[in-house]
């Protein structure tokens, strides 16, 4: 059981800490390639929501139907998973959502700005850290338990968020940087954001170990379902779409459920 959490702890924290790739990415590379960058997005989208509705709630709702019964075990499992789009959703409501650095050459154009201009780009990154922070916990806590209950859904599920993390960590890094001038700075903001996951992971984990039982594992399962479901939706392919176009991001899609599919056949 100590393997299993540690493995599962390792995978969310290359999950959360792919942020700095992102920044690594805005900081350091001359050409930043917007195609490929929307087909990874929509693959890592295809991966979460066929995971998420094939693999995740179907897991859950067996549990739930083992421990409750067949009628009040899929009904507990329905209520879960949308229970869990609702908190990410009230999550993005309440708290402002990051800045998109999309458009990098209006930051090209700025970053010899006022001091005004500056403050005012490095407020925009220290929000976005926090914002992308408190984003991460309940995607922490989805590759955790994933990957805690299959290592090998976990593997799938941390790839997907890593590459959903890379834009993030652009996003903290972009601005911060601009503001400053110091690639330190920006990168130790967008490496901050990223730890969030794990974090998220651990505080979840040791809230829910003292009642764990199948009940409480299908209610949290089916709950990262629809945590999953509402993040591709909500923020993959629409930010896939923004870097480039639409049906590179839906062939990304496709080509991630098909990968998920064949995986998950190869290694039930």
């Amino acid at each position: 059981m100590e393997n299993n959490i540690l493995f599962a702890l390792s995978l969310t924290l290359f999950a959360g800490l792919s942020t700095g790739i992102g920044s690594a990415i805005g900081l350091m590379s001359k050409k930043f390639n917007p195609r490929f960058l929307t087909i990874s997005l929509g693959f890592s989208a295809g991966v979460m929501i066929y995971v998420s509705l094939v693999e995740i709630f179907v897991k859950a709702k067996e549990s739930l139907i083992d421990s409750l019964g067949d009628r009040p075990g899929y009904i507990v499992t329905v209520i879960s998973f949308f229970a869990g789009m609702l908190l990410i959703g009230l999550i993005d409501k309440l708290i402002p959502s990051y800045e998109n650095p999309h458009e990098m050459n209006v930051l090209e154009k700025i970053k010899e700005s006022s001091m005004v201009e500056k403050k005012k780009l490095m407020r925009m990154g220290v929000f976005s850290a926090i914002a992308i922070a408190i984003h991460n916990f309940p995607e922490g806590l989805a590759t955790f338990m994933s990957a805690l209950k299959n290592p090998t859904l976990g593997i799938s599920i941390a790839v997907a968020i890593a590459i959903h993390n890379i834009p993030e960590g652009l996003a903290v890094s972009a601005p911060i940087f601009y503001a400053t001038k110091s690639r330190k700075k920006a990168f130790v903001w967008s490496f901050l954001s990223g730890l969030a996951e794990p974090v998220g992971a651990l505080v979840g984990y040791f809230i829910l170990s003292s009642i764990f039982n199948d009940t409480t594992f299908g209610v949290v399962f089916a709950a990262v379902a629809g945590i999953m479901v509402y993040i591709s939706l909500d923020e993959l392919l629409p930010t896939a779409e923004e870097y480039g176009e639409h049906h590179l991001a839906i062939t990304g899609l496709i080509c991630g459920m098909i990968i998920m599919a064949i995986s998950l056949i190869m290694f039930s």
